[in-house]
C-alpha cells in the first residue's frame, strides 16, 4: 500500500493567478492521473495556501473556508482514492479554530496544514496555542509546511533558490523554534508531521543539541532563556513525523537515522512538478530499509496518522 501524504490541489482562485498562466498543475485531474500511474492506494490532496502571503487574518479566513469547502467536495466525488487536509493559520483565533473543527467533524478532512510562517507569524508565536490544544482534542495530525517566500526572501530571488532552497530554510526555522519554545512540553501528543523532510533539520539537529546541552560555556553565542525545555531538542525532533518529499535518498536516510524509518511518510508534492510522483517512490525503495520499514514509510505510518 502507498499513500502520498504531500499532494496539493489549489483551489479555483488560487489556480486562476496570472502566474499559472493558464495552466496550473495542481489540479485533481492530475492527482488522479498520476494516483493510477503510480499504483498508489490513497493520495492525499491539500492546498499550499501560497497565497496568504497577500492577506491578513481576517481577509483569509474566508478564502480558507472556501478551499476546505472545495477540497472536501472533491474528496467526496473520489472516496475510494481521496483523502483531503483542511487549511489554517494557527494564530487565527477562534474563528479559525471553529472552521477547523466544522471541517473535521462534518467535512471528515483528516487533519489540517498550516504555513510555517504567514507575514513574519510563526507557529510558536503564544496566539498559536490555543489552536494547538484544538488540534491536540481533534486527534489530527498538523502538516506543517512551507510559504511561497519565508525567512530569507531578500536573497533567494535568483535561479529559483526560493523554491528549492527559501522554503526548507523556513520549515526548519519553524520546528526549530517550536522545538526550543517547548511545544512538546505543553502538548506532548501533538501530530506535527513536517513537510520536505523537515527542512533539513535532521542534518542541523546536533547543533541545536549542542547550544541545548553546553550551557554557560556557549555564553558567547547568546542567550537560552526563558529555558522552556526540559530535555535536549533531538528528543523532541524525535516526537515529530516527517514526509520524505526531497527526491535525495541520503537525505532520507539521515532523516531516518535521525528520528527512526518509522517516523517518516512518502510524500511527493506532485503535483506540482508530474515528473516527481515516481521519483519520490523510488528514493524511498533506494534507502535500502527493511521490508517491513519500507512498507511503514511507503504507506503504513501515514495510515495510521490519518486514521485509516
Amino acid at each position: 500500500m502507498i499513500i502520498d501524504f504531500h499532494t496539493h490541489v489549489h483551489p479555483p482562485r488560487e489556480a486562476a493567478r496570472p502566474v499559472w498562466q493558464g495552466r496550473c498543475p495542481a489540479t485533481i485531474e492530475n492527482v488522479l492521473r498520476l494516483h493510477d500511474e503510480a499504483g498508489l492506494r490513497w493520495s492525499v490532496i491539500s492546498s499550499a495556501a501560497q497565497y496568504l502571503r497577500n492577506h491578513t487574518r481576517d481577509s483569509a479566513l474566508p478564502l480558507l473556508e472556501e478551499s476546505n469547502r472545495f477540497l472536501a467536495g472533491l474528496r467526496d466525488q473520489h472516496p475510494d482514492k481521496v483523502l483531503a487536509l483542511a487549511t489554517s493559520i494557527p494564530g487565527g483565533g477562534d474563528a479559525y479554530i471553529r472552521e477547523l473543527e466544522r471541517a473535521v467533524k462534518q467535512d471528515d478532512m483528516r487533519g489540517v496544514l498550516i504555513s510555517s510562517s504567514h507575514r513574519g507569524a510563526y507557529p510558536d508565536d503564544d496566539d498559536a496555542l490555543d489552536f494547538f490544544q484544538a488540534c491536540c482534542e481533534l486527534d489530527i495530525p498538523v502538516f506543517i509546511h512551507p510559504p511561497a517566500v519565508g525567512f530569507g526572501e531578500e536573497r533567494v530571488n535568483i535561479y529559483r533558490l526560493a523554491s528549492s532552497v527559501g522554503r526548507p530554510f523556513d520549515n526548519c526555522l519553524a520546528l526549530s523554534r517550536l522545538i526550543v519554545r517547548g511545544i512538546y512540553e505543553r502538548f506532548p501528543n501533538l501530530k506535527i508531521v513536517a513537510s520536505h523532510l523537515g527542512g533539513g533539520i535532521s542534518e542541523i539537529i546536533g547543533r541545536m543539541d549542542y547550544a541545548y546541552e553546553m550551557g554557560d560555556e556557549a555564553y558567547f553565542l547568546g542567550d537560552y532563556e526563558p529555558m522552556l525545555i526540559t530535555r535536549k531538542p533531538s528528543d523532541y525532533l524525535k516526537m515529530m513525523w516527517m514526509d520524505t518529499t526531497s527526491y535525495h535518498t541520503p537525505a532520507i536516510k539521515c532523516a531516518a537515522e535521525t528520528i527512526g524509518a518509522d517516523r517518516l511518510v512518502m510524500g511527493s508534492d506532485a503535483p506540482m512538478l508530474l515528473t516527481m510522483k515516481q521519483r519520490s517512490i523510488d528514493v524511498v525503495r533506494e534507502a535500502g530499509f527493511s521490508p517491513q520499514d519500507e512498507a511503514k514509510v511507503l504507506g503504513g505510518t501515514a495510515a495510521m496518522l490519518l486514521g485509516i
